[in-house]
């Protein structure tokens, strides 16, 4: 369903007074707006962890299972998901901002059925965004919430306010590590941030490049030990990918290993950690659960 120009202006000039009501008017004038997406941030504490190949290689392998995913790169001025993946957005959300597109127009197709959607840096201005604009860009999304069961961000890394952004606004949250102690700790830094700084209190932990299971809960016992002490969150294991020689011919042919080498020991990790996101109850969900949602907290946060 289309939100009329009229209920548009009336929209963004409660959006100017009071974002609470603008949110209860959005799903008023939507409502057969009924299905629910997961919005699922994938971030890390540092750099270099493989947090983009997780982004990638999780929604194929959601694909696979028959679900519509589509992937965020919000990895704002450095996101390399479309050279990962190979393919060339040639258009990004500031021709939606600008006005040159609509958002069905720049999103693309990616391997296994997945579909990305390219930020570009437009939203490096989020916050200069007028009402009108950011209403335009949330009433958009109605566009393509019935298309989708996930929308994953890759989100960036590090503590710097662009990666807040998305993180805060997402469902969920999936923190990228390794088992090197310079990662460890700028895992638990970032988390830190989040929940003192933003209200963040729950995090899934995904550890990457271990040579077993065993290394993997490792990790994740030290975190938690660490965070039990000194942070009131609460951290899941989300699951491990196993270090695989085959991941360096994946990203030289710019491909997803889950679709060229499916039963790489990597795969298997990626699909098996997918197959858990999938059954996860629909529960789990916020009962506004729409990309419309997402980018209205998107806009507050900033």
């Amino acid at each position: 369903m289309q939100t009329r120009p009229h209920q548009r202006r009336e929209i963004s000039e409660t959006m100017g007074r009071n974002p609470d009501q603008a949110e209860t008017l959005l799903h008023t004038v939507n409502p057969e707006h009924g299905r629910h997406v997961k919005v699922i941030s994938i971030t890390s504490g540092k750099g270099g962890v493989g947090k983009t190949n997780a982004a990638a290689n999780l929604g194929v392998a959601l694909a696979g299972l028959g679900k519509k995913v589509m992937i965020l790169d919000a990895n704002l001025g450095l996101g390399n998901l479309d050279v990962l993946l190979g393919v060339s957005p040639r258009y990004n959300i500031n021709d939606v901002i600008a006005g040159r597109k609509r958002i069905r127009d720049i999103v693309i197709q990616g391997p296994g059925g997945i579909r990305i959607l390219a930020s570009g840096s437009g939203l490096y201005d989020v916050t200069e965004l007028s009402n009108g604009q950011k209403t335009d860009l949330i009433t958009q999304m109605d566009e393509l919430d019935d298309d989708i069961d996930f929308l994953l961000i890759d989100a960036g890394s590090g503590i710097s306010e662009n990666v807040m952004f998305f993180n805060t606004a997402a469902h969920e949250i999936i923190v990228v590590a390794s088992p090197e102690p310079t990662t460890i700790t700028d895992t638990y830094a970032q988390m830190a941030v989040m929940s003192q700084n933003h209200a963040q209190n729950r995090f899934q932990l995904l550890i990457n490049s271990v040579t077993s299971e065993e290394e993997a809960k490792g990790v994740y016992k030290k975190l938690c030990n660490i965070t039990d002490r000194f942070l009131n969150i609460s951290l899941d294991y989300l699951g491990y990918i196993l270090f695989d020689p085959d991941m360096t011919q994946a990203v030289r042919r710019q491909k997803a290993i889950v679709e060229i080498l499916p039963e790489s020991p990597a795969s298997q990790c990626f699909r098996r950690i997918a197959r858990g996101m999938a059954a996860a109850p629909s529960d789990m969900v916020s009962p506004k659960g729409s990309i419309q949602f997402f980018w209205k907290r998107l806009f507050q946060v900033a």
